[in-house]
């Protein structure tokens, strides 16, 4: 099977596609996997094929390194899309992959997007691999320990692809420019070296979206009197639009830019988290949603030590949701910048949590008699409310002796007040108050 148009072929495909690699040495990027002494390239040149899993970022070459691993050793190249392929598309690609085998030629199954695949069609998988009759290849772009089954992520090693660097990304442009037979070489082309890096950070370590930045700016870009296509910068402008940061929605990048901000935050960094707010909301993220985290942030990383802290992210949260984009999102910055720079405490959080450990493991301990209300005869003869003491009636409004606990968690203390803040105060009128209890209980 032939992996790569061949360049009399060329005409009317993509940039992206008439550029990609053909051999090792063209590939740009992962030097940690595929550099002089990269894992990776080691097992390619020895011919130590096994199966993998390519787990990236778009545009970082999953399938372009697919490809040339089959290339580089002869092997039949299968290729299927969990986004389009069902059980019938597996089904074939096993049979046609077993008449390969049986007629000794190795074969390289690539599944792109295996993500996609649900656990039963993934487990189809298995057993080819199992016995050798094809050399699994799948790709990426979430996280592979929660997303496929552990028998297949057994059987496979996971290879991480990084976001291409700007200098890579200059490389590939570069490239693309100066190359004749299958870049833009043949025309006549201006592109400044400054604006080719704007390029490069614009394609936010995408390979496939520099390359096809370029050539939207070369179809725009104007001739001058001399035949010259000048892409200035306001045709660069015009071919990176709204160009979006990388984010998504519901995948390893939401989640790891939501734990930086919620740790900015907490790490009392208003720099950090005002980046990561931005960078969200650049991505596409729902601000909504981040208003929610903030309320969140609030009462579990600062909790009493500043009780104002709830209260400004709600408000930020109810602002954004009055004014929207793009003014609301000031709101969510003020909030993000006074929660970053409040004294913190997770007192509460602590506190909360054992006592729900507490409630879910001592059982359905009984209300003491002393803490329950008594509203009728029976009631009160069965004990209910009985030596009861109203803490208004003592001085300081603290009953001597009395416990609001069951029996069974008599002395337990949950909120442990942190000596930051508001809750320095906190900490002070609880010790005061544990010490006229125990005064006056003695």
């Amino acid at each position: 099977m032939d992996l790569f148009a061949d360049e009399s072929n060329l005409e009317g495909q993509p940039l992206a596609a008439r550029m990609r690699p053909r051999a090792l040495d063209e590939y740009i990027g992962q030097a940690q996997l595929l550099g002089a002494h990269g894992p990776l390239r080691r097992a390619i040149e020895a011919d130590r094929l096994h199966s993998i899993i390519l787990w990236g970022p778009p545009g970082t070459g999953k399938t372009t390194l697919a490809q040339l691993i089959a290339r580089h050793t002869q092997a039949l190249f299968l290729s299927l899309s969990a986004a389009f392929s069902g059980v019938k598309e597996i089904r074939a690609a096993m049979e046609e992959a077993g008449v390969a085998r049986a007629q000794g030629r190795r074969v390289i199954l690539f599944v792109d997007e295996v993500h996609r695949f649900n656990k039963t069609q993934q487990d189809a998988f298995l057993p080819f691999v199992e016995n050798g009759t094809v050399i699994f290849i799948g790709a990426t772009t979430e996280n592979p320990s929660f997303e496929l089954n552990n028998a297949l992520l057994s059987r496979a090693r996971v290879y991480v692809l990084k976001p291409l660097q700007p200098d890579d990304l200059r490389t590939l442009i570069d490239r693309a420019l100066a190359d004749e037979a299958r870049g833009l070489g043949r025309e006549r082309i201006h592109f400044p070296a400054p604006l080719r890096d704007v390029l490069a950070q614009a394609a936010d370590g995408d390979a496939r979206r520099a390359l096809n930045l370029l050539e939207v700016a070369v179809q725009l870009a104007d001739r001058d009197d001399a035949g010259v296509l000048q892409v200035d910068e306001a045709t660069l402008q015009a071919a990176l639009g709204a160009s979006l940061r990388r984010f998504d929605k519901g995948g390893e990048d939401f989640y790891d830019q939501i734990s930086a901000l919620h740790k900015s935050v907490r790490g009392s960094d208003p720099d950090g988290a005002l980046y990561w707010l931005a960078r969200m909301l650049d991505g596409g993220a729902d601000p909504l949603y981040v208003g929610r985290r903030l309320v969140r942030m609030a009462s579990e990383d600062i909790g009493n030590a500043d009780p104002r802290a709830l209260e400004i992210a709600l408000a930020a949260k109810d602002a954004y949701d009055y004014l929207g984009s793009p003014e609301g999102e000031l709101a969510l910055a003020q909030a993000i910048v006074y929660l970053a720079t409040a004294p913190k405490s997770n007192a509460v959080y602590t506190a909360w949590k054992a006592a729900v450990a507490d409630a879910r493991q001592s059982g359905s301990l009984e209300v003491p008699l002393h803490l329950r209300n008594a509203p009728t005869r029976l009631m009160r003869e069965l004990g209910y409310g009985k030596a009861y003491r109203y803490d208004h009636d003592y001085p300081n409004a603290v009953a001597p002796g009395q416990s609001y606990l069951p029996d069974e968690l008599r002395g337990r203390r949950y909120y442990q007040p942190a000596g930051r803040g508001y809750e320095q105060r906190i900490r002070e009128r609880m010790d005061w108050v544990t010490s006229l209890r125990n005064e006056e209980a003695s």
